[in-house]
């Protein structure tokens, strides 16, 4: 399963895709984080439905910084995804 999410809140700067990325590689996940022009952040990940939900959850915790105020998510087929990365 395939997951995209994109993060509104206070999400750039605080080390929200280090976060993410930690995470998703602690549940072996593929995909990636990414800050896009508006302020949001887009989250990719792929992997089996449980981990994709334990990362949702931290997803919308965020680190100690970040303040996030909606996560809007979509789902999808998995496309081969390697590893986990920050853009």
């Amino acid at each position: 399963m395939r997951l995209t999410a994109l993060i509104t809140g206070t999400v750039q700067g605080v080390g929200y895709r280090r976060y993410v990325q930690r995470h998703a590689r602690d549940l072996k996940l593929a995909g990636y984080a990414e800050n896009l022009s508006d302020g949001r952040v887009e989250i990719v990940a792929e992997g089996a439905q449980p981990e994709l939900d334990r990362l949702l959850h931290w997803l919308r915790l965020g680190p100690p910084h970040a303040r996030v105020s909606d996560v809007q998510t979509s789902y999808s087929e998995r496309t081969g995804l390697n590893d986990f990365h920050v853009y």
